[in-house]
């Protein structure tokens, strides 16, 4: 069954970013639960920014889930990617996502690799970078599954990384250098700008569908841009996506309009 959420920020540093909820966790838990929400998806400055059984008394107390964990902060405060050229640097990420993922695996939720991917930087092969992702990504899968959770890979549009824009590319990829562990984000938001028709996408990359993220074309709430959502509706349906439809979206007008518009958006395409 597919399942709604909306997304909380509790790093300081990228309030601006496309978050429904960034102030206090227990309001925004409360103010989502209100709307009806089924879970969260949380991004938090490190694995060890919240004490992990306190969270989950106050999940149950709202009755939410944790659907995913960002590791975005890893890039934003510490800048560290699985490319970086710097080996050290690369063993850090590893290190910070994994930890991550143990946080995640605690409330049995995956981790998603965004933004520390990184990107084919100047001085360094293509080849070479996307092998270090694909090291990055196998190790990581692999402590994923041992904890008994997925790992997400997102693809990025292409200002925010060279590295694989498109939901096919990343099939591809995970396919070449054999990464079993792995499933895949799609992101509305950057599919529009790369694919060039989203609903097929979906349709032929279904399987590895693991996550979703709910965006119109300007990036605020569903409903307030130019996506055809009756599509992209119908393609998961048919691919029989069940997982979260996660609004990484801007706060826009504010977090509580956003998060309104976003449910009414949820209501209006997934349980009609």
């Amino acid at each position: 069954m597919i399942k709604s959420c909306a997304t909380i920020a509790l790093v300081p540093s990228i309030k601006s970013g496309p978050w429904i909820y960034w102030d206090d966790l227990e309001q925004s838990l409360a103010h989502a639960s209100s709307l009806g929400f089924d879970a969260v998806e949380l991004f938090t400055a490190s694995a060890d920014s919240l004490e992990v059984e306190a969270t989950k008394a106050v999940l149950e107390k709202y009755k939410l889930s944790i659907a995913a964990v960002g590791s975005g902060a890893g890039k934003v405060i510490h800048g560290l990617t699985l490319t970086d050229p710097d080996k050290a640097i690369r063993e850090k990420a590893i290190v910070f996502i994994a930890n991550m993922i143990s946080f995640g695996a605690a409330f049995n939720a995956p981790t998603i690799i965004g933004s520390m991917q990184g990107n084919v930087v100047a001085g360094v092969s293509r080849d070479q970078a996307m092998q270090w992702l694909a090291e990055g990504l196998s190790n990581l899968g692999k402590h994923a599954a041992a904890h008994g959770v997925k790992l997400i890979y997102e693809p990025l549009n292409r200002y925010e990384s060279n590295l694989l824009n498109t939901l096919a590319d990343s099939v591809q990829f995970l396919n070449k250098y054999q990464i079993k562990q792995v499933g895949l984000l799609a992101d509305l938001f950057h599919m529009n700008i790369e694919e060039a028709n989203i609903a097929a996408s979906i349709l032929e990359c279904g399987e590895l569908i693991l996550h979703l993220h709910f965006a119109d074309s300007n990036r605020r709430p569903v409903g307030n841009g130019h996506t055809n959502l009756n599509e992209i509706a119908k393609a998961l349906k048919e691919v029989k996506y069940d997982g979260f439809i996660s609004a990484e979206a801007f706060a826009w007008p504010n977090p509580h309009a956003a998060a309104e518009q976003t449910i009414q958006s949820f209501k209006k395409y997934f349980k009609i």
